[in-house]
């Protein structure tokens, strides 16, 4: 159902994206992904990794490296997948938002819930372009 390769919406050194492989209907469950999680008092260790840019949330009390292709799933403010954490089960479900085809490019937003449309933490110390 879901295939990595290079993505047509991401630059620089991170270039790969996950792919449907045939077409998910809106709403449906297409991955759930385990997670080991870590306390927020360990994140600044994470954050001398390259895990810093892999990492959710989980919780007001714990980070998680997302396994599977949970990780992997590139940013968009008109996503086409949502997530939603699983406390119980240690993991991260993702849904379809909206029908996706076969090939496209599966995107969430970063900032959790589909129509925020905040800075991402990557984003919001970058100077605007002299023009």
């Amino acid at each position: 159902m879901l295939e990595v390769r290079q993505s047509p919406n991401t630059t620089g050194e991170f270039t790969r994206g996950v792919f449907a492989t045939r077409d998910i209907a809106k709403g449906t469950l297409f991955h759930e992904a385990p997670v080991v999680t870590y306390p927020n008092e360990e994140h600044e260790l994470i954050e001398q990794t390259i895990l810093e840019d892999y990492v959710f949330n989980f919780g007001a009390n714990h980070g998680a490296l997302v396994l599977g292709y949970g990780s992997l799933f590139n940013h968009s403010y008109e996503p086409n997948a949502v997530y939603e954490l699983n406390f119980e089960q240690l993991t991260v479900e993702f849904y379809a938002y909206r029908d996706i085809a076969a090939g496209e490019e599966i995107m969430i937003n970063y900032n959790g819930e589909p129509d925020c449309d905040d800075p991402l933490w990557f984003t919001e110390n970058d100077e605007p372009e002299e023009k």
